[in-house]
């Protein structure tokens, strides 16, 4: 089955090991991976596995990790865009959905700095929570995010999402959030 998603101005495709070189530019950026790993920095085997599990959650769930990129035709006139800033210019982010603690699947996201401030994190995470709802079937998606996040937690706000535990993280206190209940 193809898991490839789509927006307005983003293509989400499963990583491959093809992306190997990209994921791992932009996972050992300071600023991406302080909130996605803590801070830690992943090594290449540790992408590697990444990536094979990743491909393992796809084939057995339907879920696992996407990479984000912008589509070849979108209208960047006048983005704040700077190519630079990118590991791989062609790669904005990665997304995705994984076990949180045996009790549902959370969305997680990374963008190149390059990419911030432009929509991009709501857009593919609300992609990602919609083929969790929809394709996958699930009741709810979770979300787990430090303190300190508060760009992430204004995107799982803008998602619709509400906080439901607090629980110690190694930055310091998480907040999960969840979607809202569905009604029929």
């Amino acid at each position: 089955m193809d898991y490839a998603l789509t927006t307005e101005r983003l293509a989400l495709c499963p990583v491959t090991a093809d992306d190997h070189r990209a994921l791992l530019a932009h996972w050992t950026l300071p600023d991406v991976r302080r909130f996605l790993f803590d801070g830690a920095l992943l090594s290449a085997a540790e992408v590697s596995e990444t990536i094979e599990e990743s491909t393992r959650d796809f084939a057995d769930g339907g879920y696992g990790i996407w990479i984000i990129r912008e589509h070849a035709g979108a209208d960047l006139a006048g983005a704040d865009l700077a190519r630079s800033d990118l590991a791989d210019p062609d790669l904005a982010g990665t997304a995705g959905l994984r076990p949180l603690d045996g009790i549902g699947l959370e969305i997680f996201y990374s963008l190149a700095p390059g990419a911030w401030g432009r929509g991009y994190a709501t857009e593919a995470a609300r992609a990602v929570v919609g083929h969790a709802l929809g394709t996958l079937g699930l009741t709810e998606v979770l979300a787990e995010i430090d303190e300190g996040n508060t760009a992430s937690v204004a995107v799982v706000k803008r998602l619709g999402m509400v906080p439901f535990a607090v629980v110690p993280g190694r930055l310091g206190p998480m907040t999960r959030y969840r979607t809202p209940p569905r009604t029929r």
